[in-house]
């Protein structure tokens, strides 16, 4: 019998192509909608291999419910929805999607700082509700992005390609990381320092991290109050590394300016969520990666590492 291979949400069919004829398909045919829990922990039960998203939780109780899971390839560089630790012990290979998501993710990290400093949403509201009566000389004026300070939390590829593009636009770049990137710092003219300087010195602070528990609301009251009043904190990694309810209040009593966001602790979040109460909070719905183009890649990488680990051939992206 084939071995069989469950995908946890509906694939472009040109992607799936290249897993037909080796392995036996089953996929969760909604594209919007993620496969309820019960649903998943019934299907991977005679599974060889999960091809994921960051939606689905993969712990211990999944795990145990898939005695013949050999490979999880998540599609996605993080893989904090994935008990790593725990399917290491059972010898399951885990992969995900590096590097194809770089420049992608690096734009709309630098799309939302611009949005965010220049009021752009705000605006857009502005005339959309027909408020804009006339020209004025403050009216809806926000921050310089030319020439400011930006603090980068997380100097790996993504935060190297922003600092690129920071470059192009005369910025003063910090950076903070585990271990300091000298190659990088010639490449980009970035300086290392240390996270509380990074937060006191930075105009913009973007968050580029992986998430882990040890990182887990690394941003919270204290570190917002080392802020600039003037500073926009900008986070497109994953929620929990900042402490959202410390953030609200950081910005409805005015310790910082602004904050432009792609994640949240618990996605989706609610439409009446606090931050989006808040007229200087820029809000995405997680769709740093979302190019057509980078999508796809990531589709693909996550096939190849899972046709690649089952038959043994080629190389994966191998997370543990």
């Amino acid at each position: 019998m084939k071995e069989k291979i469950y995908i946890t949400r509906k694939l472009p069919a040109s992607v799936v192509k290249k897993l037909e004829g080796e392995f036996y398909i089953e996929m969760w045919d909604q594209e919007e909608e993620a496969i309820p829990r019960e649903v998943l922990l019934e299907k991977v039960k005679d599974a060889q291999a999960v091809l994921c998203m960051l939606t689905e939780t993969i712990d211990e109780e999944l795990l145990d419910a898939a005695p013949n899971l050999k490979v999880i390839s998540n599609m996605a560089v993080g893989y904090n929805n994935i008990d790593v630790e725990a399917a290491t012990k059972r010898e399951m290979i885990v992969t995900n999607t590096p590097g194809v998501l770089t420049e992608t993710t690096a734009d709309l990290t630098f799309a939302l700082m611009m949005a965010t400093a220049r009021r752009l949403v705000e605006a857009s509201d502005y005339l959309r509700t027909g408020k804009w009566g006339t020209w004025s000389p403050m009216q809806l004026t926000g921050m310089d992005i030319h020439g400011a300070t930006l603090g980068i939390i997380g100097f790996g590829r993504i935060g190297q390609a922003l600092a690129k593009r920071a470059a192009g636009f005369g910025m003063n770049i910090l950076y903070y990381n585990r271990s300091q990137k000298p190659e990088a710092e010639k490449e980009t003219g970035a300086r290392f320092a240390a996270l509380a300087d990074v937060l006191r010195e930075s105009d913009f602070i973007s968050i580029l991290l992986p998430y882990s528990e040890k990182v887990h609301h690394l941003i919270s009251h204290k570190e917002l109050r080392l802020m600039k009043k003037t500073a926009i904190l900008i986070n497109t990694a994953r929620g929990g590394i900042i402490d959202e309810a410390a953030l609200y209040d950081a910005l409805k009593n005015e310790v910082i300016w602004a904050a432009g966001l792609d994640v949240f602790e618990k996605e989706p979040i609610h439409p009446h969520h606090p931050l989006l109460t808040l007229p200087n909070v820029v809000t995405l719905p997680h769709i740093g990666s979302a190019s057509i183009a980078t999508r796809m890649k990531m589709a693909e990488l996550a096939v190849d590492n899972l046709y690649n680990a089952l038959l043994g051939v080629g190389s994966i992206k191998r997370v543990n």
